[in-house]
């Protein structure tokens, strides 16, 4: 569960992100320069990939770390397996 203040914060920042894809079809609507919209098309992911890595830092302060201290063995292996596949897919970008 993501807390009140990352949720704040990511909700904010995808926001902006959701404004930088908004230009990124301006800028292909107006048939701008590809570099420069391949350019802004990589910001916008740098932003994304932003945004994942704190939900990932709230979910490890959280629900892992609440796995862990039940002591629940399968509760445990099961946030090891979330994220193995989640740095799987994070380190094939």
């Amino acid at each position: 569960m993501i807390d009140s203040k990352t949720s704040q914060n990511t909700l904010a920042r995808l926001k902006k992100i959701e404004g930088q894809v908004r230009g990124i079809q301006k800028m292909i609507a107006e048939g701008r320069y590809c570099v420069d919209v391949v350019t802004q098309i990589t910001a916008a992911e740098s932003a994304l990939h932003g945004v994942a890595e704190i939900v990932l830092k709230n979910h490890l302060q959280t629900c892992v770390l609440a796995a862990f201290r039940s002591e629940d063995e399968g509760d445990c292996q099961e946030k090891v397996d979330e994220l193995m596949k989640v740095y799987g897919q994070l380190r094939s970008r």
